[in-house]
């Protein structure tokens, strides 16, 4: 058997690692408002876990949330053994580019020795299932384009393209590929591995490319734009990768690899233009008080960040082809929705900036027994 039956899903456990950070929440909501089946998340809740970005799944009898670091295998015994998941979708990472490069050892550890605990965790609990679990059992590592390196101004990130990381956030991310890889081919555990490009949407964090934009821009503070922002990623809309992600889990064929990716290249200066042209449509310059003159007036080419890849592009036809998945957001449209959503929740960020997001939990869901 190579893929799943749709129906398992509605009536399994999926165990969900980094279910609070920007792109594990947003998976953990679809799957919870698209699906019957139960969620197991799982969350060291470092800086970038922000568990009220689950607020609207909160109080669902279907989400579990337990506070666990992926490296602590006796945690992760104890949490498989009790909810018996049929999959395991890993999304802890530590993602931050920039950070990586002025602090690498977090993301070794995390992103490579944790998946490497994760993994053999994940093995022994699969060995121990009967043949028919074993057949339905699958792990989703989600993974990124930046992996393959930088593209020159032609050619786009196939799944047999070879890996040529090129920052430590991208290197530890590949050998993480490599291990789910290896644990594939050794042990024969049933594995997908997906390659993303740049994800954008609500709840992500503002030190995150366009949230930053955004926030800054309504708050007339500098844009800061790396180089002469001639530097091309490829945007993909959360909510479509989570879509994705189902796509893949469901679908997808055991030991394969999917590259997603929202068929939306831009230069980074043309992506904060396209960001001040819809605020100039948003919040007119005259209704805001913190500015004088138009957005783009607050444009500032900075030194570039060391080892700046030029550019990132995902060939879709493998996942599109054969799993039928397609982003249903333009640039624009998931843009204007991602904007609106930052403008509609100013408390959020505020919270989220002076970090009283950490407090989140214990002032909502005190009473709530989490086994944190």
């Amino acid at each position: 058997m190579t893929t799943l039956d749709p129906a398992e899903i509605n009536n399994s456990s999926i165990l969900v690692t980094g279910g609070a950070g920007f792109i594990g929440s947003a998976f953990v909501r679809y799957l919870i408002n698209n699906t019957n089946c139960r969620v197991i998340n799982v969350d060291k809740l470092t800086y970038a876990g922000n568990l009220e970005s689950l607020a609207e799944v909160w109080s669902n009898p279907g989400h579990i949330f337990r506070q666990i670091d992926i490296c602590d295998r006796a945690s992760l015994d104890r949490v498989l053994n009790e909810h018996q998941p049929s999959a395991i979708v890993h999304l802890a990472a530590e993602s931050h580019v920039d950070r990586s490069i002025h602090g690498p050892a977090e993301f070794i550890h995390t992103n490579i020795l944790g998946t490497y605990n994760l993994l053999e965790a994940a093995r022994n609990y699969w060995e121990n299932l009967t043949f028919e679990q074993q057949e339905r059992f699958r792990f989703l590592h989600v993974s990124t384009d930046e992996v393959y390196g930088s593209l020159g101004m032609e050619g786009a990130f196939r799944e047999d393209s070879p890996y040529r990381p090129n920052s430590p956030y991208a290197a530890s991310k590949a050998s993480s590929d490599h291990l789910v890889r290896a644990w594939h081919h050794t042990y024969g555990m049933p594995v997908l591995v997906t390659n993303c490009s740049n994800n954008f949407g609500p709840y992500q964090f503002p030190e995150k490319f366009i949230p930053l934009m955004v926030l800054n821009a309504i708050q007339g503070k500098t844009l800061p734009v790396y180089g002469q922002g001639e530097n091309i990623r490829d945007w993909l809309y959360v909510q479509d990768h989570a879509r994705a992600l189902l796509a893949v889990l469901v679908r997808g064929e055991s030991g394969r690899v999917y590259n997603i990716g929202g068929g939306c290249e831009k230069r980074n200066i043309d992506v904060v233009r396209e960001i001040c042209n819809i605020l100039e449509e948003l919040v007119p310059i005259e209704g805001n008080n913190n500015l004088s003159n138009n957005y783009s007036s607050l444009i500032k080419f900075v030194s570039d960040r060391p080892g700046h890849d030029l550019r990132y592009a995902i060939d879709n036809t493998r996942i599109t082809g054969e799993l039928c998945w397609h982003p249903q957001e333009s640039f624009r449209s998931g843009l204007e929705k991602t904007i609106r959503w930052y403008l509609e929740n100013p408390e959020w960020v505020s919270r989220v900036r002076s970090g009283e997001y950490r407090q989140w939990l214990e002032t909502n869901y005190a009473s709530r027994d989490m086994n944190l």
